[in-house]
């Protein structure tokens, strides 16, 4: 059986930082911002449902075409009801698996974002729970040296 290591979220500390609210093009340089009067709390921001929200890392590479890496972290929401096409941490026949969910009449789908791995069709005939929503993905940009 696999283990998924889970952290609860924190929000009793507050970490204010400068924030550049006129945004950051993804294109063309523009003139940087030499002043920055807002400042964003990522506590703040990224949860919503402190009692319910949760961080977990990453293990494997079967979301990888959707930018979810090993090593990553993810913010899970369980107070969140799953809708079609959901972002979603699973536990399926005694195992946690992140996968988007395609809901169907008679089963589910848990679909992985890397062509290695295949499509789960999840039916009455397994155990099957949604853990909780992926509300966000936090990822480390800056490559090893």
């Amino acid at each position: 059986m696999k283990i998924l290591e889970i952290h609860l979220a924190d929000i009793n500390s507050s970490l204010p930082l400068p924030y550049a609210d006129s945004g950051i093009r993804a294109g063309f340089p523009s003139p940087a911002q030499d002043y920055m009067e807002l400042a964003i709390d990522l506590n703040k921001e990224i949860v919503k449902n402190p009692s319910s929200t949760f961080y977990g890392r990453v293990v494997g590479n079967s979301m990888q075409d959707e930018g979810i890496e090993e090593g990553d972290i993810l913010v899970i929401d369980k107070s969140l009801e799953l809708l079609n096409n959901d972002l979603a941490v699973c536990f399926v026949d005694g195992d946690f698996t992140v996968k988007r969910v395609k809901i169907e009449q008679n089963a589910a789908y848990l679909i992985p974002s890397n062509p290695s791995y295949p499509i789960m069709k999840v039916t009455q005939d397994n155990e099957f729970l949604i853990w909780g929503i992926v509300t966000y993905t936090i990822k480390k940009n800056r490559r090893l040296r």
